[in-house]
């Protein structure tokens, strides 16, 4: 560890046995079990918001999260003497979920379930009106994400000489952009009709690095952990459903039965209302995966796509029908 490193340890209740890099900071072992040591750049409000909410996670005493230690003056924050920043925070070594594996998808998608039910009680407060906590609606993401594409297909379509990628985005954006207008538009009059619905806390960016399985120490249960809320705010927790939901279905070709199993496992501890549904069709529907092909694009040198972007752009319109019916499954 480096000086600054050691002058944050220091200020915390604990003995290190062992301190080693992580992806993301330092891996303490510590006589309070295993904690991550991070610099942090975020602000104080959004520290303590996580802190509050994350802390009464942990004392349901059902799901392990990553939730704040503080040091020995009571503080979140540790400071070096460059006035560098740090939080602690506990950490787990266990296994991500293998998003290959049908069993511990299914055993994700009920830790999913589990934190949006936990996640449901808890009281709202005033403090939360921060712009990373009160994000835009799914409508208002996707109509952003329209107005990108036609301006990309007007872009691509005024090209005299157009590149073997360009061919292949212009051929299927008929297609994709219409569903995209029809997830939009279906969002919208959801919303609409959900005006007063309450918004929930979310997760914000979950997937199969998120969901952990964790052995600990003198047990012999997994018991799961959902880690790193750093996009955590107030929204429609199908949105966490739809993004674990999309990565698992990608990797296993559209699977109907994979669907409808994720689907069982997340009402069998949370119950699917018709709005959720809705909102869940709408959120497939909407063609997140040609977007960001074609976002990649704008945002790249567009003299040299790789092969492995063409190969996705097709990919996209072989899995069309299977992608369909799964669609169906949800309505």
């Amino acid at each position: 560890m480096n000086e600054r490193h050691l002058e944050a340890l220091a200020q915390y209740d604990l003995t290190a046995d062992s301190v080693r890099k992580g992806r993301s900071g330092w891996i303490c072992e510590t006589s309070q079990g295993t904690m991550l040591l991070q610099e942090y750049r975020g602000t104080m409000k959004r520290l303590e918001f996580e802190t509050q909410v994350l802390g009464q996670v942990r004392d349901c005493g059902l799901l392990l999260v990553d939730d704040y230690i503080r040091t020995t003056q009571g503080e979140l924050i540790s400071l070096s003497e460059d006035g560098t920043r740090h939080t602690m925070k506990h950490w787990y070594t266990g296994r991500e979920c293998n998003i290959r594996d049908q069993k511990e998808i299914r055993q994700a998608i009920e830790k999913i379930a589990l934190l949006h039910q936990i996640l449901k009680k808890i009281e709202r407060r005033e403090e939360w009106n921060l712009g990373s906590i009160m994000v835009g609606t799914a409508r208002q993401e996707m109509e952003r994400r329209s107005q990108e594409l036609k301006r990309a297909r007007n872009y691509m379509k005024n090209k005299r000489k157009k590149t073997d990628f360009e061919r292949c985005a212009l051929s299927n954006f008929s297609m994709f952009y219409q569903q995209a207008r029809e997830a939009q538009e279906g969002m919208e009059r959801l919303e609409k009709q959900q005006e007063h619905t309450p918004l929930f806390l979310c997760h914000g960016d979950l997937d199969q690095h998120h969901v952990l399985f964790v052995q600990e120490a003198g047990g012999t249960d997994l018991k799961g952990a959902v880690i790193e809320y750093h996009k955590m705010h107030l929204g429609d927790q199908m949105t966490d459903l739809y993004h674990f939901m999309r990565k698992a279905m990608e990797k296993h070709e559209w699977s109907q039965s994979l669907g409808q199993e994720m689907l069982l496992a997340y009402d069998k501890v949370m119950p699917l209302e018709k709005r959720d549904r809705e909102s869940l069709y709408y959120l497939f529907l909407y063609p997140e995966k040609y977007w960001k092909q074609i976002n990649f694009y704008m945002n790249a040198n567009k003299a040299w796509i790789p092969d492995r972007n063409m190969e996705k752009l097709k990919n996209l319109e072989s899995q069309t029908e299977q992608r369909n019916r799964f669609l169906s499954v949800i309505k």
